[in-house]
């Protein structure tokens, strides 16, 4: 297969900012594609995720990759110069970022795209909740691959919510740069006005249509590997549950990138032949 091609997008965020993201592709013509999700503190440059990308297309996917609305990082696509987008970031914001992302793929408007016969979702830790969610609400996602997902979507101690609740905002810190950002309680309000279970991730997984892979690390230092058993319990033992047994929150992947790991291989292995086998049909 050609190298990949990368080309740019914007669309309108779910909190009014800009939605920024790519597009690979190695050849012309309608092919499926897969829209992939990072996580609370990623973005789509970090790490693994052009790695992925790049597999991906190689494999004659449409890959798309965007920075959700409220992941503070900026036009840079490197640097949390968006603090206070990320500190009003929601689920719901989630949500409405993925469908837009979607909505404009299945249009034919995104980056000059033509629309995908068959649509992948993937998602890292909180971005496999929020693409397990997104495919339980749509009947149009034709596979899912999620890797160390979250089981639920409330992540925080009485301690803490209460701490926040007083202080207005709760300082979260991401290690590798040392940026301080604010956390809002607007994802708290969300989650405690939830009662229909819309950001249920376990009722979603129980729930799901679509072919789904879970890949999770044994020694997941962020998501115990138990929430991926939770999840694959919640699903009637229908997903697929691969689990490293050497594997960490990100297989062994770094950012800035340093190189892959035998666990990192073997999910993108797993995850490029989950989704030709289940979307090429």
């Amino acid at each position: 297969m050609a190298t990949p091609v990368l080309t740019r997008f914007q669309l309108r965020g779910a909190d009014g900012g800009p939605l920024r993201g790519d597009v690979r592709r190695a050849g012309g013509g309608a092919r499926p594609a897969v829209v992939i999700c990072h996580g609370f503190k990623g973005f789509k440059d970090w790490g693994f995720f052009p790695h992925l990308a790049d597999r991906l297309a190689r494999a004659g996917l449409v890959a798309v990759s965007f920075n959700f609305s409220g992941s503070g990082v900026g036009p840079d696509g490197e640097t949390f110069s968006e603090p206070e987008r990320f500190g009003h970031a929601t689920f719901g914001h989630d949500l409405a970022d993925l469908a837009a992302v979607v909505g404009a793929l299945e249009s034919g408007t995104l980056a000059g795209t033509p629309p995908p016969p068959a649509i992948g979702l993937f998602g890292h830790s909180r971005g496999g909740g929020v693409a397990l969610l997104h495919a339980r609400e749509t009947s149009r996602a034709g596979a899912l691959v999620t890797w160390a997902a979250i089981a639920t979507a409330h992540r925080w101690g009485a301690e803490t919510v209460s701490r926040w609740r007083a202080q207005g905002k709760l300082a979260v810190t991401n290690q590798r740069t040392g940026d301080v950002l604010p956390l809002y309680p607007d994802v708290l309000d969300e989650l405690d006005g939830d009662t229909r279970g819309r950001f249920d991730i376990g009722a979603a997984a129980g729930q799901l249509e679509c072919p789904w892979l879970q890949v999770h690390g044994a020694v997941d230092e962020s998501v115990p590997v138990q929430e991926a058993r939770d999840l694959w319990d919640r699903s009637g033992r229908k997903s697929r549950l691969l689990v490293l047994p050497h594997g960490s929150h990100t297989f062994g992947a770094r950012h800035p990138w340093a190189g892959t790991t035998p666990e990192l291989d073997r999910a993108f292995d797993e995850t490029t032949g989950w989704f030709t086998a289940n979307l090429f049909r």
